[in-house]
C-alpha cells in the first residue's frame, strides 16, 4: 500500500489537470469555421501609453464612435487579472467581404473630447483588438515634431481610417494586420471642436498557411537569428559560470575536506586531549536548533511551495499551455497552481518545526499561510487603489475579488491545514549525526567580510550573473510588447541558477563553519535568497536606462509587483541553500568520528 507522502505528488498532478481543464488554460484558442457573409466577432480590448504596460483603460474610455449601449465579453479569471476588459469593437467585418472607406459613424467632438483625444496621442497611446482570437494592435494617431523641441510648437492628429489586411484559408482565419491611412488626419493641436468621419476598410486575401501554424507568426520574433545567439550566449556564460564554481568546490574544497579527514584521523591517533580546531571543534553546536525555529520553517515551508509553483509551471510552458496570446492563462495557472500547492507548505513547515522541538504548531501553521500572501495582499490593496483612482482596467472588479478570498478560503488554506495536520502527524525526527551540547560555545571574533552582509552579497552575485543577460528578454515580455516563447532556454536558466545557489551556499557555509561560527542555519538561507535582492537592483536599472516607463501608476506596479516577485525569489532560493547546506554539513559531520 502506498504511503501518503508517496500518493500526494499524484494526487496533486490529477487536482491540477482537472483545474487547469475547468478554467480553460489547456484550451486550445478558436477554432471557428465561417461561412461568407458570416460575421466574425472583433472585439475592442484596451487603450494606453505604449511605454506604460500596466497602464491601460478601456477601449470606450476614449471618445470612439461607441454603440448606446456596449456589449461585453466574458472573460474568464486570468483575463480580467491580466486587464482584459472585451466589448464588441464598432466594425463589422463580415468574412470575406471586402469593404473601402466604409463609414463607422460620425461625430462632432468637443473641445474636451479634442484635449482627451491630444493628450492620449502625446502619450503614444495604442489600441488593441481581438479577431478571432487573433490579437491586433495601432497607435490611435501621431505627434509631427517638424524639428522643434517645444512641445507647444508640434502638431497633433488622430487616425480615422482604419484599414484591416485580413488572410484566410478556406473557411478558417489565418491572419489579420491593421494600419491606418496617413492621409485622413484630425488635426488636434487647438482647443477647437472639430468634426469627424471615421472609416474602415477591410481587404481580403487567400493565403496557403494552415489553421495550425496561424500562431507561430507571434512567436517567430523570439527566435530570429540574433536573438537565439544572444539566448545560447547567455547559455554558455551561465554554463562557464557553473563549471568553474564546480572546477572551484572540486579543486580546493574537497582537496580542504580531504586535509581535514586526514588531519582529524590523525589527531585521534595521536593525542585524545590535543585541542581541537576548526569546524570539528563546533560538532557539539552545528546542529543546536536556530533561534526563531516557527520563523525559519514558515519561510522553508513558503519556499518549497514556490519552487513546487514554478516548477508546474514550466512544465505546463514546456508543453506549450502558454502560447502567445493565449489570453489570462499565465495568471489563471498561477492562481490554481499556488491554491493546490498550499498544502505542500503546510506539511514541510510543520513537520521540520517539529523536528526543531516546535510546540506551537498552530501558530506555525498561520505564519506559514502568511509569510507569502501577507506581503502580496498588501501590496495589492496599495496597487489597486491607485488603478482604481486612475479608472485603469488594472483595477479588478469586485467579484473577482471574492472569487480570489473564494479560493484561498476554500481550498488554499483548507489544503494548508491538511498539509500541517499530516506534518505533525508524520513524528520524524531530525537527524543529527553528532550530539549538541548543553551550553553553546562562544563564537570568536570574526573579520567583516565573514558578516552576514558582505557574505549574501558575495553568494549573490554569482547566481545573478548566470541569469542577468536572460532578466533584459524576460522583463522587456512582462514590462514591455516582446513576446516571450522559448522556454526551454529559460528552464535550462532556472536549473544553472538552481547549481550555482546550491553550490555557493555550501562554499560559504563550510568557510563559516572553519571560522567555528556554527550559526549557518539562517546564514545558508539568507545567503542561498540573496539573488532576489540582486534582482530587484535589476530592476531599478531597468527602469531607469532600458525602459521609457513614467508616471506614478505605472511605477508603483512596476516596483510593488518585482518586489513580490523578488521576496518570492528569496523564499525559494533560500530553501535551496539550505537543503544544500544542510546536506552538505550532516555528510562531513557523518565523516568524522564525534564524541
Amino acid at each position: 500500500m502506498a504511503s501518503p507522502a508517496a500518493a500526494a505528488p499524484a494526487a496533486l498532478l490529477v487536482l491540477l489537470a482537472a483545474a487547469l481543464a475547468a478554467t480553460g488554460v489547456v484550451a486550445d484558442g478558436s477554432d471557428h469555421r465561417y461561412k461568407a457573409n458570416e460575421l466574425v466577432p472583433l472585439y475592442a480590448n484596451k487603450v494606453g501609453p505604449f511605454h506604460n504596460p500596466s497602464e491601460t483603460y478601456r477601449y470606450f474610455d476614449l471618445p470612439f464612435c461607441s454603440p448606446e449601449k456596449v456589449k461585453e465579453k466574458s472573460e474568464a479569471l486570468g483575463e480580467v487579472l491580466n486587464g482584459d476588459r472585451l466589448v464588441d469593437a464598432p466594425y463589422k467585418l463580415d468574412f470575406r467581404v471586402d469593404y473601402d472607406s466604409k463609414p463607422v459613424c460620425s461625430k462632432k467632438l468637443t473641445k474636451e473630447e479634442v484635449a482627451k483625444f491630444r493628450n492620449a496621442v502625446a502619450k503614444d497611446y495604442y489600441f488593441q483588438m481581438y479577431y478571432d482570437d487573433l490579437p491586433l494592435w495601432g497607435f490611435i494617431g501621431k505627434v509631427e515634431k517638424g524639428g522643434k523641441t517645444d512641445p507647444k510648437e508640434w502638431k497633433y492628429y488622430l487616425y480615422r481610417h482604419i484599414i484591416f489586411d485580413i488572410l484566410y484559408n478556406n473557411d478558417r482565419v489565418i491572419e489579420i494586420n491593421v494600419h491606418t491611412d496617413q492621409s485622413a488626419l484630425v488635426d488636434l493641436t487647438e482647443d477647437k471642436e472639430a468634426d469627424v468621419q471615421f472609416l474602415y476598410s477591410v481587404k481580403w486575401k487567400e493565403t496557403p498557411t494552415p489553421f495550425e501554424k496561424r500562431m507561430e507568426k507571434y512567436s517567430s520574433s523570439s527566435n530570429l537569428p540574433h536573438h537565439l545567439e544572444v539566448h545560447w550566449f547567455s547559455i554558455i556564460n551561465s554554463c562557464v559560470t557553473v563549471l568553474l564554481l564546480t572546477g572551484f568546490l572540486a579543486t580546493i574544497l574537497m582537496r580542504v575536506l580531504k586535509n581535514d579527514f586526514v588531519k582529524y584521523a590523525h589527531d585521534e591517533e595521536a593525542a585524545d586531549d590535543q585541542e581541537e580546531s576548526g569546524w570539528k571543534y563546533i560538532h557539539g553546536d552545528v546542529f543546536r536548533f536556530p533561534k526563531n525555529k516557527s520563523f525559519f520553517s514558515a519561510a522553508l515551508g513558503t519556499g518549497t511551495q514556490l519552487f513546487a509553483l514554478t516548477t508546474f509551471i514550466f512544465l505546463l510552458a514546456l508543453v506549450g499551455v502558454f502560447y502567445p496570446y493565449n489570453r489570462g492563462a499565465l495568471f489563471t495557472a498561477l492562481v490554481v497552481i499556488y491554491a493546490l500547492t498550499s498544502g505542500i507548505a503546510g506539511y514541510i513547515a510543520t513537520s521540520f518545526y517539529c523536528q526543531l522541538e516546535g510546540t506551537n504548531w498552530v501558530r506555525n501553521l498561520l505564519l506559514t499561510g502568511c509569510l507569502f500572501c501577507g506581503p502580496l495582499f498588501l501590496t495589492f490593496c496599495f496597487l489597486n487603489t491607485v488603478a482604481i483612482a486612475y479608472s485603469a482596467t488594472a483595477a479588478l472588479p469586485f467579484g473577482t475579488i471574492c472569487v480570489i478570498v473564494l479560493i484561498w478560503t476554500l481550498v488554499t488554506f483548507p489544503l494548508l491545514v491538511l498539509g500541517g495536520i499530516a506534518g505533525k502527524n508524520s513524528k520524524t525526527e531530525f537527524q543529527a549525526p553528532c550530539r549538541t551540547t548543553k551550553y553553546p560555545r562562544e563564537i570568536p571574533p570574526l573579520p567583516w567580510y565573514r558578516q552576514t552582509i558582505p557574505q549574501m552579497a558575495m553568494a549573490g552575485f554569482l547566481p545573478f550573473s548566470a541569469i542577468y543577460i536572460e532578466l533584459y528578454y524576460i522583463f522587456a515580455s512582462v514590462w514591455g510588447h516582446r513576446i516571450y516563447t522559448i522556454y526551454s532556454i529559460l528552464f535550462i536558466v532556472f536549473i544553472i541558477l538552481l547549481i550555482v545557489t546550491a553550490f555557493i551556499t555550501v562554499a560559504l557555509t563550510y568557510f563559516q563553519l572553519a571560522a567555528e561560527d556554527h550559526e549557518w542555519w539562517w546564514r545558508s538561507f539568507l545567503c542561498g535568497g540573496s539573488t532576489g535582492f540582486f534582482v530587484y537592483g535589476y530592476c531599478l536599472y531597468y527602469y531607469y536606462a532600458r525602459s521609457d516607463m513614467s508616471g506614478f501608476m505605472q511605477t508603483s506596479f512596476f516596483f510593488g509587483y518585482m518586489a513580490c516577485i523578488c521576496y518570492a525569489f528569496f523564499l525559494m532560493l533560500g530553501m535551496i541553500g539550505f537543503r544544500a547546506a544542510l546536506f552538505f554539513v550532516r555528510h562531513i559531520y557523518k565523516s568524522i568520528k564525534c564524541e
